[in-house]
This record gives C-alpha cells, sequence and structure tokens, in this order.
C-alpha cells in the first residue's frame, strides 16, 4: 500500500503523520486489498473569525476508487470523522464484493433429481 500525505496550507508535523497512518491501521484490518491511498489535509482561511480544518482522502482499490472528505474546526477531528467515514465505505464495497461472488451460485437453476 503506498500513501501520500500531503498539507494544504498546513505544516505536516510528524505527529499529525503518525496519527493518520495509525488511523488507517483500521481500513487495513477491515480490507487489506488497498493499492494506494491519498490523504490531504488542508486549512481554509476564511474571512471570518473562525478557520475550517479540511481532511479529504483517495482510496484507490483494484477496480474502484473511494473518495471521502471531511471538515471540522479542529485537524483531529476532521481526520477522525474522515476515517470514520471511510471505514464505513470500505465495508460497504467489502459486502459487495462477497455478496457478488455467492450470487451465481444463488442464481443457478434446481435440478431435481428424478426418483
Amino acid at each position: 500500500m503506498n500513501l501520500t500525505i500531503s498539507g494544504h496550507h498546513l505544516e505536516l508535523t510528524p505527529a499529525i503523520r503518525e496519527y493518520v497512518q495509525a488511523k488507517l491501521e483500521r481500513i487495513k484490518r477491515h480490507f487489506d486489498h488497498v493499492i494506494d491511498v491519498a490523504v490531504i489535509l488542508a486549512v481554509e482561511k476564511l474571512p471570518e473569525k473562525e478557520k475550517r480544518q479540511k481532511a479529504e482522502i483517495n482510496l484507490r482499490l483494484r477496480g474502484n476508487t473511494i473518495h471521502v472528505e471531511s471538515i471540522a474546526e479542529d485537524l483531529y477531528a476532521a481526520i477522525d470523522a474522515l476515517i470514520d467515514k471511510l471505514d464505513r465505505q470500505v465495508i460497504k464495497y467489502k459486502d459487495k464484493l462477497q455478496n457478488h461472488q455467492r450470487e451465481t451460485l444463488k442464481r443457478m437453476p434446481d435440478t431435481q433429481v428424478p426418483a
């Protein structure tokens, strides 16, 4: 799995990198066929007093790409929300793969054996 972490208008500290890597372990635990992960952390500087922290991720899987983004006032909260959303989507993708493989057995015609 290739991991790329980048920051826009934000300096990435080793603590933030380790935090993101630790959170991504949860995704690897559920689904280990991940090809590439690109994480973008950004600070949107608004004219008002508040600053919004944005985290987005592109997760490349075999035959699919999952894109998730999250916005919060705190960067760590944005990362937590991002990983929660990503976890749900990865589990949903994994269930679709497993159910799709079983459908062929369900759709086979029942053959009656003559007595």
